[in-house]
């Protein structure tokens, strides 16, 4: 584990990093080797298993793709780690308007899935301006599964080693789920806004590792690669949105079950 860098350096993942030295509005930091944020685990190696498991002593797993994602990727290294627990914890509303309602039919093959129905930026319309299209399906996340988003946030107060959150890319979903927990936590709006546009350092990285995944060429070869970078003017937009309707995101969370016993545990978790 590197104290000089909140990046983890993984030969089959390349959006891993640290949610630890983050600054918070009362003037701490967020631990390091708490919880851990990444991209698609399916090309771990077995170093990168031993470095997760023996420099962060990795306990669980938050696995934010869809049902679809699951299925035709396949099981992950980690999955058969008998020491992890892998929760599968979707965004979308599986089975529902927005998402893989193919997929979510027993009789129907693999091959018949609309791959375009299991991303994040399903449905979209060409019309609509990129920042508002993002913001949409952030918008859809806390919508259509506030029970995920809950979940996960529940998982990261365990005690039990590190917890690791992470969809396809590491940065929208992942981004979200992140974005609120970091805020229950007390991180300032800036260095949210910070480890969100985090990504955007490895997004060529990131989309070539996509495009290697039949799951996903298509869908992202159809769009120029900018569209993909995380903004900070979208998270921020968002996050005002949740601030305006809810209070911020821990008004949200309260609103769909969160108590403030889980936000102390939370917070005794991630602050130093």
């Amino acid at each position: 584990m590197s104290e000089g860098t909140r990046w983890i350096e993984l030969d089959g993942a390349v959006n891993a990093r640290d949610l630890g030295g983050l600054p918070t509005t009362d003037g701490r930091t967020t631990r390091r080797g708490r919880v851990l944020r990444a991209d698609n685990l399916q090309g771990l190696t077995v170093a990168d298993v031993r470095t997760l498991l023996d420099d962060y002593d990795l306990k669980n797993v938050i696995d934010l793709r869809s049902d679809a994602e699951v299925r035709l990727e396949g099981p992950a290294p980690l999955t058969r780690v008998a020491a992890v627990t892998v929760h599968h914890l979707s965004l979308f509303a599986e089975g529902g308007r927005n998402t893989d309602v193919t997929a979510d039919t027993p009789e129907t093959p693999p091959a018949g899935i609309d791959a375009d129905k299991i991303l994040p930026w399903q449905n979209r319309d060409a019309d609509e301006p990129e920042q508002e299209r993002l913001i949409g399906h952030y918008t859809g996340y806390i919508t259509d599964r506030p029970d995920s988003i809950v979940a996960a946030l529940r998982v990261m107060t365990r005690t039990d080693g590190s917890a690791l959150v992470h969809c396809a890319a590491g940065k929208d979903r992942t981004g979200v789920v992140c974005a609120f927990a970091l805020d229950v936590a007390g991180v300032t709006r800036e260095a949210i806004l910070t480890d969100y546009t985090d990504s955007g350092e490895r997004l060529e990285a990131i989309l070539r590792r996509l495009r290697a995944s039949d799951t996903y060429a298509a869908d992202l070869d159809s769009r120029p690669a900018d569209s993909h970078l995380p903004r900070a003017a979208i998270m921020e937009k968002f996050l005002a949105r949740v601030d305006e309707e809810f209070g911020g995101p821990t008004g949200w969370l309260t609103a769909h079950g969160w108590t403030p016993e889980d936000t102390d545990a939370l917070r005794d978790r991630l602050l130093s």
